[in-house]
């Protein structure tokens, strides 16, 4: 059975990404999203692993938390050793696709349904490595040669 990381950050990106639930039995899984009081009672249902949660109030303590977060990618990364990354951003799940990809893992992207006009930050840096990249808006297929177009999650 193929191995897959689903990651992304907590709130809507995460919501987003449990629109594809259905596709977790299909796979070894491991869904990973940052920890919150939120996301803790999720590890009930999903198999799951968390990154730090890092608000950008204290830059220090920001910076020092995504390099704990990248360091904590690369662990899991290799200690799961998926055959895919599927992610719907922001900052942990461009994390794990770029860990993923150097490591061998094929990367897709789904860009968040907010993003109407243009990619998003996580989005424009993973749509240069991503084997596959979709979007929920038909007109953002239309302006990026490697976006495609399915429909929207929510």
């Amino acid at each position: 059975m193929k191995k897959v990381i689903f990651a992304a950050s907590s709130g809507g990106h995460l919501t987003e990404m449990l629109k594809l639930e259905p596709l977790f039995n299909e796979y070894n899984y491991l869904l990973v999203t940052e920890k919150t009081d939120v996301t803790k009672e999720l590890a009930e249902k999903y198999n799951m692993k968390f990154v730090k949660y890092g608000p950008c109030k204290n830059k220090i303590k920001y910076v020092l938390t995504i390099i704990y977060n990248i360091l904590l990618s690369i662990g899991i990364v290799l200690k799961f050793r998926p055959d895919t990354i599927v992610s719907t951003g922001a900052q942990i799940g461009g994390f794990f696709c770029y860990v993923g990809k150097f490591f061998g893992a094929k990367v897709i992207y789904i860009e968040t349904m907010a993003k109407i006009q243009e990619l998003s930050g996580t989005g424009n840096n993973v749509y240069k490595i991503a084997d596959k990249f979709y979007v929920q808006w038909e007109n953002l297929a239309k302006k990026y040669d490697k976006a495609e177009y399915l429909g929207r999650l929510i």
